[in-house]
């Protein structure tokens, strides 16, 4: 899960070979898989999209197959055909068990697109229907590669800064972490370049003696310290991993979201190229509700999924290691920490006063390292028009 843009960076090259944290038997090399949208009973009325959608709807992620994808993997059908040399999974769109007459393909993001941004990828490759972009890496390239978000899968950032209780059994904070660690010598390891690094900086909740760029995805350094350094990392991957499957720590981390400290885009957005939006309105009246449904689905029954995501982890054999366990708790935790959540009643939208929010504080820090768009406002960047106000996981 260590995309580019989730961790706000362009240059992560080592993060897919490093977080090799947990271990997955060797996979087969073909299809031929039960996905979890045809392991559940049909239920609900059919979705006809091939009158309105293109014939393969494709998805460009931002990393490898995960649980916080779930929710796309979820809408696959039945025996989906795995293309392991391009990190890729193609199957029946289905939507309440049945199939919607389109294809989805699933394409991963990170080492299999060299790193670059999503919204990049967009505009080079021109048959990717929409892809995760975060509002952050939304408003960095509003101007030359402007996206605009149809659907959130997740409300909040599963993005943290973990450290050692027992070693700061006071800090309950990041600003409080800050404190402690300038106090005993620690330092918070980061991936260098990170923009909400510079957030945290320059809104006092870290101060710069503190900071360590040198993070390289692996856990050795945190383990080395013996619990006098905080580190970045995933509040859905890494307290389970350091606890569970990283043999050298073996035990508790403690962590808070940096969305605590006002650092709030929505991650990993459904989003399509801006000049697209009209054209594919059609098919996005019907196929983000489908994409609502599935993300509920996921969260209230994940296993089947997890399980199709271990197995193109194992395929695709990239260096990225993850298994069912890991996906399990990503699911617990995205729904017990409201990263995922109804926001206005349903799953999925995107609130005006926030992103306005955000937009304050992310324009200066972006200013100079991308191409922001002159004037960009939250209308830009989003839209809640697609969604069924009927699908939430209290529903």
């Amino acid at each position: 899960m260590r995309t580019t843009s989730r961790i706000g960076v362009a240059t992560a090259a080592l993060a897919a070979t490093a977080i090799a944290l947990t271990g997955c038997a060797a996979g087969s090399s073909s299809g031929g898989t039960t996905s979890a949208a045809t392991a559940k009973a049909a239920t609900g009325p059919a979705v006809d999209l091939s009158s309105v959608c293109p014939s393969t709807v494709v998805v460009q992620t931002d990393w490898n197959p995960e649980g916080d994808h779930g929710h796309l993997y979820e809408m696959l059908g039945p025996d989906p055909t795995i293309d392991a040399a391009d990190k890729k999974v193609t199957g029946d769109l289905y939507a309440n068990g049945k199939s919607t007459g389109v294809k989805l393909e699933i394409r991963a993001g990170g080492p299999a697109i060299g790193y670059s941004k999503v919204s990049s990828q967009m505009y080079q490759d021109k048959s990717i229907t929409l892809g995760y972009v975060s509002t952050d890496e939304a408003v960095q390239f509003s101007g030359n590669l402007p996206t605009t978000a149809v659907f959130a899968e997740n409300d909040q950032s599963p993005m943290v800064i973990m450290w050692d209780p027992s070693k700061y059994p006071e800090v309950d904070s990041i600003k409080s972490l800050g404190k402690a660690l300038q106090k005993d010598g620690g330092v918070v390891r980061y991936f260098s370049g990170a923009a909400y690094m510079t957030y945290l900086q320059q809104s006092g909740n870290l101060p710069k003696s503190v900071l360590d760029g040198s993070y390289d995805g692996t856990p050795a350094k945190f383990v080395a310290a013996g619990g006098k350094d905080a580190q970045q990392g995933f509040a859905t991957a890494e307290p389970y991993i350091y606890q569970n499957q990283v043999a050298a720590w073996g035990k508790k981390v403690d962590y808070a979201l940096i969305s605590s400290t006002g650092w709030n885009p929505y991650p990993e957005t459904m989003s399509v190229r801006t000049g697209d939006l009209q054209k594919l309105s059609p098919c996005l009246k019907k196929l983000v509700p489908v994409m609502q449904q599935a993300d509920v689905d996921y969260l209230q029954s994940p296993q089947a999924t997890n399980d199709l995501i271990t197995k193109l982890v194992q395929q695709y054999n990239n260096g990225w290691t993850y298994d069912s366990k890991v996906g399990d708790f990503a699911a617990k935790q995205m729904v017990k920490l409201g990263i995922a959540k109804d926001t206005d009643g349903y799953i999925g939208s995107m609130d005006e006063t926030r992103m306005k929010e955000f937009l304050a504080k992310a324009e200066p820090i972006f200013k100079g390292a991308g191409d922001v768009k002159s004037g960009v406002t939250p209308s830009d960047l989003y839209t809640n028009e697609f969604l069924s106000k009927s699908i939430g996981l209290g529903k």
